[in-house]
């Protein structure tokens, strides 16, 4: 069985004005995966639209509570770790940086162990105004592809890292 996201009330997908789901089978252990995502300020590694990353609440990794901002796609984002279960789970609430519509966005990862390795899931919502314009109306299906591209790079990056470790 895949696990899903767990939403917190004001996110579910039901309410939100805006919502994608993305998923990928990697052929490589939970592990693997998990120390990419964490790695947040190298995400640009493997994903070279994520490449103005910086934690600010002083980890090295993403971790419960971490705060840390990103510029995604020219707009920037402050973010908050607010589930982190090693290997398994990672979602963080992101606030755009000034926007005074109160637009909110809660993004989500589940890892799930499977016999070749694991299933990656993504889903994330967006409420507010500036998603609504700018995601709903001037790009719509930005979210789905963006995330797409995202976990299919992050699986090619998983299973280059197994193959140089088997290597």
């Amino acid at each position: 069985m895949i696990d899903k996201v767990i939403w917190p009330e004001r996110y579910d997908p039901k309410t939100s004005a805006i919502y994608a789901l993305n998923d990928i089978d990697v052929k490589a252990p939970p592990e693997v995966v998990w120390k990419l995502l964490v790695d947040a300020e190298h995400w640009a590694r493997y994903f070279p639209a994520e490449d103005q990353v910086k934690i600010l609440s002083g980890e090295s990794e993403l971790m419960l509570d971490t705060r840390y901002h990103r510029v995604t796609v020219g707009y920037p984002m402050s973010l908050t770790v607010t589930e982190c279960v090693p290997n398994r789970r990672l979602a963080w609430a992101t606030t755009v940086d000034g926007d005074d519509t109160g637009s909110t966005a809660y993004h989500g990862w589940v890892i799930t162990p499977t016999d070749e390795g694991c299933h990656v899931l993504t889903e994330e919502t967006q409420q507010g105004e500036f998603f609504l314009d700018v995601i709903g109306r001037q790009y719509p299906g930005a979210l789905y592809r963006y995330h797409q591209d995202w976990v299919e790079r992050l699986a090619r990056a998983a299973e280059g890292e197994v193959a140089t470790l088997a290597g």
